[in-house]
């Protein structure tokens, strides 16, 4: 008997040192490390804590942040080098490459969901993604951090791969050195299609799409960074129906300091000049049963990043090639998707953030108006009626009467009553889409209008949205700490040059005296210095060269917004540059905007 036992307590080990084995195995061979295999069975949404371990350092930048904070010296400006840096940048690509550069192409990111998505389990029978991205002289360092952020923050099993499209782009970077970083450091699952001309945004990613291979389509800007678990919310509606279209939420990345900070929760929308804008959600979308997590209807898309399945991209006519480089092919879409049996929803747990660039930095070919042409397409394919200068509706004689129809177009101002110069414009043959619209079966345009955007005739009829965003000014931003700012070279304290209530006027050093109510700063929760409780210290953003003046506080950062670095110096965030005194040894007092360096021309200190 007790042979017995001891045969059956052995065989029980054994089963369970090889019940042990085969879930460490699974474990290491399937992990969630980005680049190293699959992720758990029970993939939970986690947040990154440490960064992949498999880097080589030749061929990165440097990586200046440790952690989610981001200092706003990052973008500080040392030598004539920096300057050049920054200044071309701004140029080229309308942000800060100077602290692109420095970035390096991983960093952490706050994870921006609402808690409860992170309780979220999605099912490991996802479909496979291929993300596509399109960059035409893109900054090199923003492209590689695009490419690494979904290779970093994406479980193995569900990229099938990353395509980049390159629109005939002219940087030298963009050319042999993208080439060999692919080869050597993106181990396989990027691949580079290079047009041989300029095709524009439309029809490189219709190109893109030709090349891919994954159940579903994801687009991405070149200039993003995917967040913590940002796929799987994606890929999960569309699992449960291919012709759900999906959008992330899209964060917002200074375009000045590469901040990255939450957006609200909105949804698209349009006006009738066909341009797209951002609109409240409706109380019914919210109250929905899953709540602020919950998928949000949304009449339109911005267009830069969303998700499809790919056969549907393809049966639903994929974009209208007749279209060219970029504008009105996001609106296009999302009517295409609604009047055609599609949905388009935007997921909250899914965050991606973008830089919104101070302006789009290069043209269209021969300065054509890409915008005009496009939207004129799309009006004459979908918009039935409504894109005609004057409709020939019913007019009722009984002003009483409300069953009856209203002559639409004096208060919705349909898209060619605002651009009568584009009347005799010429916009291509538009047949194909025409057909691909009638063998789709499609809705018409008032059904769009009437089913999936209502508030549309709301607003056109006179009728106003609540605001998106309260006012900040309503509320004043709170006082860190107070004082007189005094320059440690001279010993003298910074003032109005007149009155502290001179709006543009300038600031100069003037022998420090603890009575004058005109020498106090206040430095802010949002990094603006108030002189006097009236006007902020603010610079050109435009002409560096100028002094700084004082100006009303407006509260969004940028031109007012200050951090004391090291060494004492007041540096100037949108510019890179640090306050100095122009001359120490002068009477005159003057300050003005430098290159950063140690010396105490450019130290201060903010005392009681």
């Amino acid at each position: 008997m007790a042979s017995v036992t001891l045969r059956y307590f052995c065989y029980g080990c054994l089963v369970t040192s090889a019940t042990w084995s085969v879930l460490l195995f699974l474990y290491f061979s399937l992990g969630e490390e980005p680049g190293r295999g699959r992720t758990p069975i029970q993939h939970r949404s986690q947040p990154i804590t440490k960064l992949p371990l498999n880097r080589k350092a030749a061929l990165r930048p440097m990586l200046a942040n440790e952690g989610v904070e981001l200092s706003p010296e990052m973008g500080m400006i040392f030598n004539e080098a920096d300057q050049e840096v920054r200044d071309s940048g701004y140029h080229r690509h309308a942000f800060n490459v100077l602290i692109s550069t420095r970035l390096g192409n991983h960093r952490e990111l706050p994870d921006t969901r609402d808690s409860q998505c992170q309780d979220k389990v999605y099912s490991l029978a996802l479909p496979s993604a291929s993300v596509v991205i399109c960059f035409f002289n893109e900054a090199f360092s923003a492209l590689l951090r695009t490419v690494h952020s979904v290779l970093d923050r994406t479980p193995a099993y569900l990229l099938h791969e990353i395509i980049l499209v390159d629109d005939h782009s002219e940087l030298e970077e963009l050319k042999d050195n993208l080439d060999l970083y692919i080869k050597k450091e993106l181990q396989g699952k990027v691949k580079l299609v290079r047009n041989r001309k300029r095709e524009g945004l439309i029809r490189g990613r219709m190109i893109g799409a030709s090349h891919a291979a994954g159940e579903v389509l994801v687009f991405l800007d070149s200039h993003c960074e995917v967040n913590q678990a940002w796929l799987q919310p994606l890929l999960a509606p569309i699992q449960k129906d291919q012709r759900t279209v999906v959008c992330p939420v899209i964060d917002i990345i200074s375009a000045d300091t590469l901040s990255y900070s939450p957006s609200p929760i909105v949804r698209g929308g349009f006006n009738w000049g066909l341009h797209f804008k951002w609109d409240p959600v409706p109380p019914a979308e919210l109250n929905r049963a899953e709540g602020a997590i919950g998928p949000i209807r949304s009449p339109t898309m911005a267009g830069g990043l969303f998700a499809m399945n790919r056969k549907y991209f393809n049966e639903l006519g994929q974009y209208d090639a007749g279209m060219d480089i970029w504008g009105g092919e996001n609106l296009e879409i999302s009517f295409r998707i609604w009047m055609c049996g599609g949905q388009l929803l935007i997921i909250p747990c899914s965050r991606v953030g973008h830089i919104f660039r101070k302006r789009r930095p290069y043209g269209s070919p021969g300065g054509q108006d890409t915008m005009a042409h496009n939207s004129l397409r799309l009006a004459h394919v979908w918009m039935d009626e409504y894109k005609v200068h004057a409709l020939t509706l019913t007019v009722p004689r009984d002003p009483d009467a409300t069953s009856l129809p209203v002559c639409l177009w004096t208060n919705q101002e349909q898209y060619l009553s605002l651009r009568p110069e584009l009347h005799e414009r010429a916009y291509g043959d538009v047949s194909e889409r025409v057909a691909l619209r009638k063998r789709l079966q499609c809705h018409t345009f008032r059904w769009y209008l009437d089913t999936v955007y209502p508030e549309m005739q709301t607003v056109a009829n006179g009728n106003k949205q609540p605001p998106l965003f309260i006012n900040k000014g309503l509320r004043r931003p709170k006082v860190l700490q107070r004082g007189r700012l005094r320059n440690l070279a001279t010993g003298r304290c910074l003032m109005a040059q007149g009155r502290a209530s001179q709006k543009g006027g300038v600031v100069v050093l003037r022998p420090c005296d603890p009575r004058d109510p005109e020498q106090e700063w206040a430095y802010d929760e949002e990094s603006q210095l108030v002189l006097a409780g009236l006007l902020c210290l603010d610079v050109s953003e435009v002409r560096t060269f100028d002094p700084p003046r004082l100006m009303k506080c407006h509260g969004s950062g940028g031109s007012q917004q200050w951090s004391q670095g090291k060494s004492n110096r007041l540096y100037q965030v949108s510019v890179g540059q640090c306050l100095s005194v122009a001359q120490p040894s002068g009477p005159k007092g003057y300050v003005s905007m430098a290159i950063c360096d140690a010396s105490q021309a450019q130290q201060w200190q903010l005392e009681v």
